[in-house]
């Protein structure tokens, strides 16, 4: 059955409009294929013979984004208030198009309007992606799966794609790749978000540009990537980025995680790609992201730190971690916010097996870690990923949850003014007083003001 949510509701209006002004216009893309799929999709595009003048002059409330590519933006007439989205969530509605070269790999460097479906199909990415949906057609017929094809316009092959289970590029793969080295990456996203297999000449055309992908922005790589580690189906994704040799090229440093033997006593399961791999199968959709991206990267300090002694080492391999994680998230421009949460989650991955001899005081800052929840999630996915004990995470968490938040971030006895007024000349050494104080009180040793001020004379004597 089609959906009753407004932006779709909105898309029907545009379409119907510009079927009475006499123009040809369809849902498609992704849209179509995630109706077919019975998912709701995210938003809903129109493709249509109206020219970016006409829609412009059919809309009072447009965007001309990419008038260039034939693109305008019809804002929302329909959604109410209620809706999450609002009533400016856009409808994409773009022009029937047939592209010129794509001398940056990325962009035509020209586009012509047609006034072909067909021919517009025809320059779009994957087959599954090909189709359009007559859906003012198949709201008419109350939309019933079969009444839902039965609208369906398929010029390309995606309908028994779609039923195949199968990500297949339009036309001839090298040429769709080269026009656009991003679809490398969606080919393997798509296969994995919905369980599909690549159609072997879309795979060998993906090995044979991989090195290729290096002209897509590095932000772009990134949001390709982390969407693949946040939809829900990460291991297959990553799998299919090594099977494609995408991954060399994109991570070479996750890359090398291959082969890379774990001592078996920890890591019966294997070595530390096949690890990395059953935390990345424990991914849910919609998980933040630093989460994501700290369980690839949290053990990517193991492979340059491997050593064989009297049982398989890796010295340092949270420090190094730390660093490598650090040029990974520079080269891939994170925000600062999401490059510290991740770099911590590397951080302090290991500390868990240390909780239980921690001082009170230590154990409080632990649990100070800024979103500490995804500590905790990170832990149990590494554990069981590796032997399965989760007694250093039960430990954690039961103390995370039964300790109250004034108890692990109590108000300051003492400041700085304090310790002015009782005569200490400001500087470096405030630092000092002041974590020696916080750790009494933390330790349950001192619970007032005056017990505070006592120990600093005893600790940091005047004259």
């Amino acid at each position: 059955m089609l959906p009753h949510t407004p932006q779709f509701e909105s898309a029907l209006e545009i379409l119907a409009t510009l079927r009475v002004s006499g123009y040809e216009a369809y849902l498609a893309g992704g849209c179509v294929r995630d109706l077919l799929l019975d998912r709701e999709p995210e938003d809903y595009d129109v493709a249509t013979s109206a020219t970016p003048d006409v829609v412009l002059g059919l809309f009072p409330r447009t965007i001309a984004v990419g008038a260039h590519f034939g693109v305008v933006l019809v804002a929302d007439e329909v959604a109410g208030p209620e809706d999450s989205r609002g009533p400016e969530h856009p409808t994409e509605v773009a022009t029937f198009r047939s592209d010129g070269v794509y001398s940056d790999g990325r962009h035509p460097d020209e586009v012509r309007y047609t006034t072909l479906a067909e021919e517009d199909v025809r320059r779009r990415d994957f087959t599954i992606n090909g189709l359009l949906l007559d859906a003012l057609r198949a709201a008419d017929s109350f939309a019933t799966p079969e009444a839902l094809r039965s609208a369906v316009i398929d010029h390309v092959g995606g309908l028994a794609d779609l039923d195949a289970g199968v990500i297949r590029a339009i036309g001839q793969p090298e040429r769709r790749f080269e026009e656009d080295q991003l679809r490398l990456l969606r080919a393997v996203r798509f296969a994995a978000r919905f369980g599909f297999s690549i159609e072997p000449a879309t795979h060998a055309a993906i090995r044979r540009h991989a090195a290729r992908i290096h002209a897509v922005s590095r932000e772009r790589v990134r949001d390709e990537l982390t969407k693949m580690l946040t939809e829900g189906h990460a291991r297959r994704a990553f799998e299919l980025l090594d099977q494609t040799g995408l991954l060399a090229q994109v991570l070479p440093e996750v890359a090398a995680m291959k082969g890379v033997e774990q001592p078996p006593q920890f890591h019966p399961e294997g070595d530390v790609w096949i690890h990395t791999l059953l935390l990345l199968e424990q991914l849910q959709a919609g998980c933040p992201l630093t989460l994501a991206w700290g369980a690839l990267l949290h053990d990517v300090g193991k492979p340059p730190t491997f050593r064989r002694a009297e049982r398989i080492r890796f010295d340092g391999h949270v420090e190094v971690g730390v660093a490598m994680g650090a040029e990974i998230c520079r080269r891939f421009r994170f925000s600062n916010d999401e490059t510290r949460q991740i770099l911590a989650l590397i951080q302090n991955h290991m500390r868990f097996a240390d909780a239980g001899r921690m001082k009170a005081s230590t154990l409080k800052r632990f649990f100070r870690l800024e979103s500490f929840d995804q500590h905790l999630a990170l832990h149990r996915m590494d554990c069981l990923a590796a032997s399965g004990n989760l007694d250093h995470w039960d430990f954690v968490r039961q103390g995370y949850e039964a300790m109250p938040e004034e108890a692990v971030r109590p108000r300051p006895l003492v400041t700085g003014r304090e310790l002015i007024a009782a005569g200490y000349t400001p500087g470096p050494r405030f630092k000092e007083m002041l974590r020696m104080v916080e750790d009494a009180q933390l330790e349950g040793v001192i619970a007032t003001p005056d017990e505070a001020m006592n120990l600093v004379g005893e600790r940091f004597p005047l004259g």
